[in-house]
């Protein structure tokens, strides 16, 4: 099994960042707050960003409303 990591300060995977991103995350900001990725020494930033994409996020009508739109993630094995 290979994994890929996206922020080594932390051991946050790419696959853990798809993960949060599919249960509501859209920006950095965000999936730093269910996983802090990005909040040490921010040079995972950019490639959270590259995975996030551009474009909508699927759960902007929860954030207009000023719901929550992530969901809890089980932790990581």
């Amino acid at each position: 099994m290979t994994r890929v990591y996206v922020c080594s300060c932390f051991g946050i995977t790419e696959k853990q960042v798809k993960e949060h991103a599919e249960a509501g995350a859209c920006t950095p900001r965000q999936i730093a707050s269910v996983s802090k990725a990005g909040t040490d020494c921010g040079s995972c930033v950019r490639r959270i960003q590259s995975i996030l994409g551009r474009g909508g996020c699927p759960r902007r009508e929860l954030l207009d409303k000023g719901e929550p739109a992530l969901a809890e993630l089980p932790e990581a094995a």
